[in-house]
């Protein structure tokens, strides 16, 4: 195992360097489009009831599936109503691997630019062209191949005319500065080594009064330096999680405003239950002991609009 190091954040991880942990999301999420598209080649042969809809992959391998050599872990189940993915093709809600809904929670209007870091399969880059309407556009950037690969196939069968998706990291947005309304992400930020330089690209690439609007994992409390360390529980959006506080401290040092945490679901020990692997039940229940918790949360902060 490599030396511990704080990241800039200051999150303990077992990784010398942020890139040792990025490759290690890459080959995972990878491996999760693969088995989507190995299962599932065409979007009309693809069924919901095969997986979860939603959730980001489990801490521990199981069966080849929704996750690629992993499952779909307790991070999040249901996170779409029947509504909303009504028409979007399946395999874009089964290659769906996030913590909430930020579509359902941003507020989109017609014609406005929206950013999803970290776009996975492109369900919520569909669900905000929608929202945003032809007049608008919808951007979604991924660092995996395959990934991207889906996104694109899920575009075209959607006839999607007001999307696009880009590669890159979310830490090396390549946009350029004040290009977007809104910010978007789907339990991502989580995954990165260095957090704090996502939040100042984020507020590099809004525009002035633009929007900050993210589901993430977040923890209220603390997380032991021994989950902190768990490459799968990393991968699985447990270890990476910033604490509450960090979180609004990181915005509020990238220059935004406005911030706030709302939780919408709350991962205890006891709704893990036969869902969640023994890894991810014993480092839920020791944030619990300690007094705290591991939620999913919407988090939304402003740039501050010019004069």
């Amino acid at each position: 195992m490599a030396d511990n190091s704080r990241t800039t954040d200051g999150a303990l991880t077992e990784f010398s360097d942020g890139d040792r942990l990025r490759e290690t999301v890459r080959t995972r999420y990878a491996s999760a489009a693969r088995a989507v598209q190995r299962e599932h080649p065409s979007s009309a042969e693809a069924s919901l009831s095969d997986c979860d809809t939603g959730g980001c992959c489990g801490a521990s391998p199981g069966a080849a599936g929704c996750c690629g050599g992993g499952q779909k872990g307790v991070i999040s189940r249901d996170l779409y109503s029947a509504d909303e993915v009504a028409g979007l093709p399946s395999t874009a809600v089964l290659a769906s691997l996030g913590c909430g809904n930020p579509t359902a929670l941003a507020e989109l209007h017609p014609g406005e630019i929206v950013l999803d870091l970290g776009s996975g399969g492109g369900i919520d880059v569909l669900l905000s062209a929608r929202r945003v309407g032809p007049t608008g556009l919808a951007y979604g950037l991924d660092m995996t191949d395959e990934m991207l690969a889906l996104a694109e196939r899920h575009a075209a069968e959607q006839g999607a005319g007001n999307v696009r998706f880009l590669r890159g990291t979310i830490e090396a947005i390549p946009l350029p500065d004040d290009t977007v309304d809104v910010l978007i992400s789907n339990c991502v930020i989580n995954l990165s080594a260095d957090k704090a330089q996502v939040l100042r690209e984020a507020y590099r690439v809004l525009k002035p009064g633009g929007r900050f609007a993210v589901s993430d994992v977040v923890v209220q409390g603390h997380l032991p330096d021994e989950v902190r360390r768990n490459t799968e529980l990393w991968v699985g959006c447990v270890a990476g999680a910033l604490e509450e506080s960090t979180y609004r401290t990181l915005l509020a040092s990238a220059g935004f405003d406005g911030i706030g945490v709302e939780v919408t679901r709350d991962y205890s020990a006891e709704q893990v239950g036969a869902g969640g692997s023994a890894t991810e039940t014993d480092a839920l229940a020791s944030v619990r002991d300690g007094g705290g918790r591991v939620v999913s949360a919407f988090i939304r902060a402003t740039k501050p609009a010019l004069g």
